[in-house]
């Protein structure tokens, strides 16, 4: 018999469900981030809860009553809560699905915990409640630039509005972000920051090259693992595109922090040490992720460094044997 992975043997071994928050604002990245934390965890370990599906109001009513889903007024916390509890101890739950194509609201359906859920929404730990009941916090900050970008072409493609519609959207929005989303920052494991490549605006749309800044609370379960080597002979005479990391011991807000900064095309190799404490810990080969890249985006890495975090994490948590 093979041996089993550390992950997959902390997960079994406890009788409690860790819950990852992802949050942001709509369009910001954040269902990309929790789709790639899933897969390099694992399908099968790994279940994703929609917050969009605890909306009050489909989206007409929204219209009538004047609010944006950003607005506590439009979502149910109350139940919010009560199922991630649940979800928490393991036990299934009944819940609504909000559809996007066409903005209505359908259901009850039953919905299943896995060992690792993920509450990816506008408001993942937007009360104290749900903030308690989060292991590990995500927030993903776009600079609005490229939010906006990002939002024109989601939104007039999949979702089928005008654009005049997502503009009137995104100014309608604007305040109830400040006001109920971005003050979820302060309460994040990691920051992620998006913001176009100093290389070339283009590179993000063509290519998937922003500069990706990485905020870090001070913590003691970032990943030995996570360092970056470079090659200067590899890089001096075949890498041939640009690069830049930079780091400032600068506060984010109120609180204590180290920036980190990746923009342009890194060399595969710099993640090596990382992608083999992935594949150790999780018996599954983080490469699939990168599509056999030679070359890696700073969005890449952030990827396996915030895997990383959330590994490391949970093992701690296993080896204290306090159970998540």
């Amino acid at each position: 018999m093979g041996r089993v992975p550390p992950l997959l043997s902390a997960l079994n071994a406890s009788g409690s469900v860790y819950v990852i928050g992802v949050a942001g604002d709509s369009g910001s990245g954040k269902t990309t981030f929790a789709s790639a934390i899933r897969h390099l965890l694992g399908d099968d370990l790994v279940a994703t809860l929609s917050l969009d599906d605890y909306h009050l109001y489909d989206r007409e009513e929204r219209k009538k009553r004047g609010i944006t889903p950003l607005s506590p007024d439009a979502n149910d916390f109350d139940r919010l809560e009560r199922d991630v509890g649940r979800l928490r101890q393991g036990l299934s739950i009944q819940k609504m699905v909000y559809d996007h194509s066409n903005g209505t609201i359908h259901g009850p359906f039953p919905f299943q915990p896995a060992k690792i859920l993920i509450l990816e929404g506008l408001h993942a730990f937007f009360t104290e409640k749900l903030r308690r009941l989060c292991d590990f916090t995500l927030f993903v900050d776009p600079d609005p630039d490229v939010k906006k970008e990002w939002k024109f072409k989601r939104d007039t493609g999949a979702r089928g509005y005008t654009e005049r519609e997502v503009g009137d959207e995104l100014t309608r929005r604007a305040m109830d972000y400040s006001a109920y989303v971005a003050p979820q920052r302060e309460h994040a494991t990691v920051v992620i920051g998006i913001s176009f490549s100093r290389f070339g605006r283009n590179l993000g749309w063509e290519e998937n090259i922003y500069r990706v800044t990485l905020d870090l609370s001070p913590w003691d379960f970032y990943p030995a693992s996570a360092s970056l080597s470079f090659d200067f002979r590899g890089i001096t005479s075949a890498h041939g595109r640009p690069f830049s990391f930079l780091f400032r011991p600068a506060g984010y807000q109120k609180r204590p922090a180290g920036t980190i900064e990746l923009d342009g095309m890194l060399p595969c190799t710099c993640s090596e040490s990382l992608v083999a404490f992935l594949e150790e810990t999780t018996g599954r080969d983080p490469g699939n992720l990168l599509q056999e890249c030679r070359m890696l985006t700073p969005t890449d890495f952030t990827r396996l460094f915030v895997c990383g975090c959330i590994v490391t994490h949970r093992l701690s948590i296993a080896d204290n044997g306090t159970g998540s």
